[in-house]
């Protein structure tokens, strides 16, 4: 009889995979119990042919362990990420930074130190990328866009993309997100049309804040000071040049209805908009969690927070060790406080121990606006591929399952949040299965701690340009090959975390193993092309 039960759903997988992933609930189900596994890149297919055993000891350990949790609550556990915004490795007071470089985060490092620290935790080299790999669980040159998005611009994620609200909702969860989206500006790019039930969320990067008032501070007197953005010519001036409307900046969002431009302080482009903004969020999301607490579904929250982006809050100003000529730094002192409340309103409700709380910087630091920036104790920042642009701080929070004061050597990627996330929620069987996701289940890390991460390869990419590859402890650096040598410089990033000590001849013996992975890597893309994309040569440097 269970021979007939196979069969007979064997026969049903061809029209499985011919379901669109959107109407695909009942006939993922299907997939879940043939024991489909998510579409992984080469590199990791490696390591499960490697670790098979191990891990599928480690996974029926866990599935106990969740099945039990699960029991107590009577539901799967919450989910909230926080993704914050130029946060360097080593801001944050439990990395050296914290009051001692004027950015005091009392609250987050007591997270910290209540959780897991992440020290090799990586992102994305800048925003949108980074909220494209948190949210598909893909890097952005699988999903056809590349660049960081401006007022005006009409690309943005695709609706094809299957975000991690949609695989979370579709298992039942309560979605919603607060923020800084940053994913495209027309309709079908809004967080309510990619899975959320609720979206309070901004269009932009946090520069257009202060276009508006740099404007204002050229024109209104004389002035020895230069403004920001001193040639920005004023809102009204720039529609009527550009046909660019920055009065829209800012959004409500409900699933299956049009969305409410968001008017005042939160929602007009201002030097306090992400102040008020951040402070109505907060709000909001305690609201969110005080409601959704006792609902038998579990809830997801995103929150994408603004913290750093050019501007800071004043109540926080003047706070001990605040340093007043870097105005990120209040920011950071409010966000803080605020991650402090959020914590403490889940232990109010009864739901800490079911709740899974992860922060996540989104990129390095942005140097341009400095004092007025964050900060890395790495070599580079925003926008490149040096651990100072991709290495950023990051930790976890469960009380009662994640251990406490731990900090593993360990990497995790931002797009691992997205598979972690499938499989707490146990929504892996809606991920699509035709197309490659480069995150990969980190629930062993959160669980078991330190050695138990099931990453050891990652890709870093500049746009639609793979830069570096780290492999363990090493990290190669990729060039333009000349006279017949390859382009890579070797960093042993554990010895050398800084970057620089990069040479190419003692990592002789790495040549073939780096030219064989990204034949690999490559390979699996002509497999599963990139979206939008049909000429692959241009993706890796030609030195593979």
């Amino acid at each position: 009889m269970q021979r007939a039960l196979l069969a007979s759903l064997a026969s049903l997988l061809p029209l499985v995979r011919a379901v669109p992933w959107r109407n695909r609930q009942k006939a993922s189900q299907i997939s879940w119990f043939l024991g489909f596994q998510v579409v992984h890149d080469a590199h990791f297919l490696d390591s499960l042919k490697k670790n098979n055993k191990t891990w599928a000891a480690e996974d029926a350990s866990l599935e106990k362990k969740l099945a039990s949790l699960e029991s107590k609550f009577g539901k799967k556990p919450n989910i909230i990420y926080i993704l914050a915004d130029d946060i360097g490795w080593g801001e944050m007071g439990w990395q050296g930074g914290g009051k001692h470089r004027g950015t005091p985060t009392e609250g987050l490092d007591k997270m910290a130190f209540d959780g897991i620290r992440f020290w090799s935790s990586y992102s994305e080299p800048s925003c949108t990328p980074s909220r494209i790999a948190i949210m598909t669980g893909r890097h952005p040159v699988r999903t056809g866009l590349l660049k960081v998005l401006w007022p005006g611009q009409t690309e943005g994620l695709s609706p094809e993309e299957f975000t991690i609200a949609e695989v979370l909702s579709t298992a039942g969860y309560h979605t919603a997100m607060w923020g800084k989206w940053h994913l495209g500006e027309l309709p079908e790019h809004a967080p309510e049309n990619q899975g959320f039930d609720y979206a309070y969320y901004g269009l932009f990067n946090g520069a257009p804040d202060n276009w508006p008032d740099s404007h204002d501070m050229q024109q209104s007197y004389p002035n020895p000071h230069r403004a920001m953005f001193y040639d920005f010519p004023g809102v009204e001036a720039y529609k009527e040049e550009t046909g660019i409307d920055l009065s829209e900046a800012a959004f409500v969002g409900r699933r299956g209805q049009s969305r409410q431009k968001l008017g005042g302080a939160a929602g007009t482009l201002g030097p306090r908009r992400q102040e008020y903004f951040e402070k109505e969020s907060i709000d909001q999301i305690i609201q969110y969690v005080q409601e959704k607490a006792k609902d038998e579904r579990p809830f997801f929250i995103y929150w994408a927070t603004y913290t750093q982006q050019l501007q800071g809050s004043a109540p926080q100003m003047h706070d001990p060790h605040v340093d007043p000529a870097n105005a990120q730094a209040s920011m950071m002192a409010a966000h803080s406080g605020y991650v402090d409340r959020l914590l403490a309103t889940l232990r109010a409700e009864g739901i800490a121990e079911n709740t899974l709380v992860v922060w996540f910087s989104d990129n390095g630091p942005m140097y341009a606006f400095f004092p007025n920036s964050g900060y890395s104790w790495l070599r580079g920042g925003k926008g490149t591929v040096l651990e100072g642009g991709v290495r950023v701080p990051a930790m976890a929070w469960w009380p009662g399952t994640i251990q406490p004061n731990q900090d593993p050597v360990d990497m995790i990627h931002l797009t691992d949040l997205y598979t972690t996330a499938a499989r707490l929620g146990g929504a892996l069987a809606h991920v699509p299965e035709d197309r490659v996701v480069d995150g990969v289940d980190q629930v062993p890390l959160l669980l078991l701690g330190e050695g138990h991460g099931r990453r050891s390869t990652m890709f870093h990419y500049s746009g639609s340009q793979l830069g570096a590859i780290r492999h363990k402890n090493f990290k190669i650096h990729l060039k333009e090959s000349k006279g017949g040598l390859p382009g890579m410089d070797f960093y042993n990033v554990k010895r050398d975390p800084g970057e620089k000590y990069g040479e190419f001849y003692p990592g002789l013996f790495a040549v073939t193993p780096v030219q064989q992975t990204l034949q690999a890597h490559k390979r699996r893309m002509q497999e599963f092309p990139n979206r939008g994309e049909q000429d692959l040569t241009g993706s890796c440097p030609p030195h593979a």
